[in-house]
């Protein structure tokens, strides 16, 4: 059995710490520790708990810098993300605070009386975080947790516990309930399980692969236990025609080379119109090539390392070596290193056309017309998000409500913000994290009738 977890540095391959590794028996304690303390936390007025939480976002806010080099450390993304995400952990918990006293039931007119509806917290959340971007997609799940009055496990992934454990400290800086908030770094299989599988936990909020989403909600039925899943993508990138489509060509590199590939929303299939196919490719050529791969502390840098040897091995089984395409620089010598690559000629039906590489690839794929595109857009079981580029309102609108993909971008290539839903279609998964209804969905509806009549 693995009782602690080595953490390497992706760019380096150098051990950044070792870390304790969460038994069974120990979540056991923590969830029971995380009960009290959570009956404390609902027990405070509504303007305590949101002051505490903008307290918790000032010392992040104080502690960013640190934070920030944690991330480039365990994770290998670049200064400039790293430095972005700990301004996000920082902007979700002063939103999450914001709906602290806004978080209010209804009334609803009734013959007889008067209903009421309450909207009380679950009581202990477990969230566990991927290591693709451990920081923010940890604070999505327990910035409203906490919010909404309940109390926090955070299971963080094996690879990048780091940052977990820091906000952790900030947070009992702050001045929240000792064991409100508790980092539990460990195994899935171990630690994640007992978190998944503990009676005393009431919701789950899971992001990762699909097949690992698929086995916790299983385990999850069980218990008819509340569940939010943000799973896999293979993002569409659809340029037609009549789109910018020299802006189109420049944006195009960075939609699946942030972070190396290593997001869901990445925009993997790059969709073209035949009759500007070649020019877009003439025009992407310099973009591909151009992109800076090293060190991701040098603040010129735009894509890093992989995040394991593990990950570099799966990346390079999805590119046949005889592929056409482009390809881009990458350091050698140690470190989980891939060049951004964009492969040509590929079929629409290859597993790298249809299933998450979560790398720095991508491929381009021509398309007929407006219905030939969303049937390519949803040729695949995944639905997460996706861009379309066209100066045609119309159209942006029609192919919009056609593509089945809970985030989309016209003429650009964003996915997530704090304070608009974000979640998926198909095997994506399901539930929306983020938002105005974020706090909500870690909390019950309690609906209570008052008769009046004599």
């Amino acid at each position: 059995m693995i009782h602690e977890h080595r953490v390497l540095n992706p760019a380096t391959e150098e051990l950044v710490a070792t870390v304790p590794a969460t038994t069974a028996a120990e979540v056991d304690t923590a969830v029971t520790r995380a009960t009290a303390a959570q009956r404390t936390w609902a027990a405070l007025a509504p303007a305590d708990r949101a002051r505490l939480l903008r307290r918790f976002a000032v010392l992040v806010d104080e502690h960013a810098e640190r934070l920030a080099l944690l991330e480039v450390t365990e994770a290998g993304h670049t200064l400039g993300n790293a430095r972005w995400e700990a301004a996000n952990v920082r902007d979700l918990l002063d939103y999450a605070a914001g709906g602290v006293e806004r978080l209010t039931g209804r009334q609803i007119p009734v013959p007889g009386g008067i209903d009421l509806t309450f909207l009380e917290p679950l009581g202990v959340v477990g969230v566990i975080a991927p290591w693709n971007f451990p920081m923010p997609i940890a604070a999505w799940g327990t910035a409203p947790a906490l919010a909404a009055g309940n109390a926090v496990l955070l299971k963080p992934a094996e690879t990048t516990p780091l940052t977990a454990q820091y906000l952790a400290r900030l947070a009992l800086d702050a001045g929240l309930p000792q064991h409100l908030f508790q980092v539990l770094p460990g195994a899935g299989d171990v630690a994640g399980t007992a978190v998944v599988e503990h009676p005393g936990v009431a919701k789950i909020v899971f992001t990762g692969s699909t097949r690992v989403g698929k086995q916790i909600m299983a385990r999850c039925a069980d218990r008819v236990k509340r569940l939010t899943l943000e799973l896999g993508g293979k993002s569409p990138n659809i340029v037609f025609a009549d789109a910018d489509v020299e802006a189109a060509a420049a944006a195009a590199p960075m939609s699946f080379l942030d972070n190396a590939g290593q997001d869901c929303c990445a925009r993997t299939r790059i969709l073209v119109q035949r009759s500007v196919y070649e020019r877009f490719l003439e025009l992407l050529v310099p973009a591909v090539t151009s992109v800076v791969v090293g060190d991701p502390s040098d603040e010129k840098t735009q894509m890093g390392p992989l995040i394991s040897r593990a990950q570099l091995e799966r990346v390079r089984g999805y590119v046949p070596e005889s592929a056409d395409g482009i390809r881009g620089g990458a350091p050698t010598g140690p470190g989980f290193w891939f060049p951004p690559t964009v492969l040509t000629g590929i079929a629409p039906d290859a597993p790298v056309a249809t299933e998450e590489v979560f790398g720095p690839v991508a491929v381009v794929l021509p398309f007929e017309d407006e219905a030939d595109a969303v049937r390519l857009a949803d040729a695949t079981d995944h639905g997460l998000a996706g861009s379309i580029w066209t100066r045609d309102v119309g159209r942006a609108l029609r192919v919009s409500q056609a593509v089945r993909a809970g985030n989309l971008s016209v003429n650009s290539h964003s996915a997530v913000r704090y304070w608009t839903p974000f979640g998926g279609y198909k095997q994506s998964g399901f539930g929306r994290e983020l938002g105005p209804d974020a706090l909500a969905a870690f909390t019950e509806t309690k609906n209570v009738f008052i008769g009046t009549e004599a």
